[in-house]
């Protein structure tokens, strides 16, 4: 049963040390493709705003006129805290993704590390056994 639980595990780690170069590449070429779906977005909205701002030129410049330098510095700080929150996010994504990939690998090394030690104690109680037979069978003959 031991044997197969760890035959089972062994098939896990080489399959997933295989697969998991693919895994990363594609998570990385997703994690890029949603970025620029982002920026097109954004282009697309600021091009919205263009168009709206030609249409009200007037309207916009007499009414805001002595608030327009408080808007442009409103509006780009809240877009340095809304690149900022997204550059959060991206660490603890990438955090996460390590997380995810890390915790099964180390699980199995450490399940492997584990049998290999028990094997070793194994042997090392053998050997003390055998010093104690010896001892055992020294003291009857004496």
């Amino acid at each position: 049963m031991k044997l197969k639980v760890l035959n089972i595990l062994t098939v896990c780690l080489v399959t997933l040390a295989v697969l998991s170069p693919g895994f990363l590449v594609f998570n990385l070429i997703w994690g890029r493709h949603i970025e620029l779906v982002k920026t097109q977005n954004l282009s697309c909205q600021f091009t919205n705003i263009n168009k709206v701002s030609e249409h009200l030129p007037l309207q916009t410049e007499s009414i805001n006129t002595p608030q327009s330098p408080a808007n442009k510095k409103l509006s780009k700080y809240n877009f340095f805290v809304q690149l900022q929150i997204l550059v959060e996010q991206y660490k603890i994504a990438t955090i996460l993704q390590w997380l995810v990939l890390g915790t099964p690998i180390g699980i199995g090394v450490g399940i492997l590390v584990y049998d290999r030690y028990l094997v070793y104690r194994a042997a090392v109680f053998k050997a003390q056994i055998e010093m104690l037979e010896r001892l055992w069978q020294q003291s009857i003959e004496q």
